[in-house]
């Protein structure tokens, strides 16, 4: 589902402090480590506007229903002697005349980028509530992995971000020095232009937090398991999609499984690509493996069986569900109905797989 998974220690934890014991397979580790995070990735570059402008559609609506205004306060022409703000002149009977586009649009994206944050995308699960700052790891074995502080102010690591910083980062997981980042973005990359767009806007309009957040330092564990590869960086998991443009928009929000299957995509992370779950990469050794959310492991299950363990963490025999599952709640709660459908939709019918090892 639509939750952050924080990096934390991998499933071979044991394995890694084992090796952390020798002096010389420390070392390398060390070097791996330091290696993989100076590593170069090329990533597309693409720019999109931010926030997203009115399209055709939403003027349309908007001019319609200035006119219904106009027409029911009786009068007879509407942005007559107004400044037009949209290239309409003065005396223009264009209903729009006059009007703040932009800030009309900006408006309407920071809506839906609030709604995507609280309800699929969960980001402050490691950027903090006040997208200030949070942590994602901070242990002295693994190290201190801390979501930047994102907001405008005083430590914000994306004052100067452009669009493609942004998509870089965010569904690339490369820094714009080109470098690897800590950032799952695995489970974003599906996000589309106007998405994150409305995302930034979103963040963009908070208060602006004056925080500065350390960068990343790994300790010993750490090293071995990012040199060993059980601590993986997206950046490395799909290198081949660097080059690979991005949906503009995302599929019409209707309850069918198209629009349920982009919903979904987040859900890739914890249960895979095909869904069929299993052990949870560079979840920490007490997480439960993943379900499997094919008709094989979701046998019997009802739509109301599905949103219940979405909106109240629990299975459809009602046991309480663990961690990661367990947080589900505080954003599944904030899906629309039709988010909730063609979720449902789309995962009801996935082809079944056995339960991922």
């Amino acid at each position: 589902m639509g939750i952050a998974r924080k990096l934390a220690i991998g499933v071979g934890g044991l394995v890694g402090l084992m090796l952390v014991t020798g002096g010389g397979v420390y070392v390398w580790a060390s070097s791996t480590a330091s290696t993989k995070l100076a590593n170069r990735f090329d990533v597309h570059r693409v720019d999109f506007p931010i926030p997203s402008p009115l399209n055709d559609e939403e003027l349309s609506a908007l001019r319609a229903e200035r006119i219904m205004a106009a027409t029911g306060a009786g009068a007879n022409s509407v942005g007559a002697n107004s400044a037009g703000a949209n290239g309409v002149g003065a005396n223009s009977a264009d209903p729009l005349a006059g009007v703040d586009l932009n800030a009309v649009a900006t408006e309407r994206a920071v809506a839906r980028g609030k709604h995507l944050v609280e309800a699929i995308y969960a980001c402050r699960e490691c950027h903090g509530a006040d997208f200030g700052g949070g942590t994602m790891i901070d242990d002295a074995a693994m190290g201190r992995l801390l979501g930047p502080n994102l907001t405008l102010g005083t430590g914000s690591r994306t004052l100067a971000y452009t669009a493609a910083d942004w998509d870089r980062m965010v569904r690339h997981g490369v820094r714009p020095d080109s470098t690897p980042s800590p950032m799952p973005s695995k489970d974003f990359y599906y996000m589309s232009d106007r998405e994150l767009s409305d995302v930034v806007s979103y963040i963009r309009a908070l208060p602006a937090v004056n925080k500065e957040v350390p960068s990343i330092t790994l300790g010993p564990l750490g090293k071995v398991l990012l040199a060993t590869g059980q601590l993986q960086l997206s950046a490395e998991t799909h290198p081949t999609k660097h080059a690979i443009s991005h949906a503009p928009l995302a599929p019409a929000a209707v309850a069918d499984a198209s629009f349920g299957k982009h919903v979904a995509q987040t859900c890739t992370g914890c249960h895979g690509t095909t869904f069929a779950g299993g052990p949870i990469i560079g979840g920490p050794p007490d997480w439960p493996p993943a379900a499997n959310l094919t008709p094989i492991g979701l046998a019997g299950w009802t739509y109301d069986d599905f949103v219940r363990a979405l909106k109240e963490a629990k299975s459809k025999n009602g046991v309480a569900l663990r961690v990661p599952m367990a947080g589900l709640p505080k954003f599944a709660r904030n899906m629309t109905d039709t988010e909730l459908q063609a979720l449902w939709a789309y995962i009801k019918d996935l082809p079944p797989q056995p339960t991922g090892k």
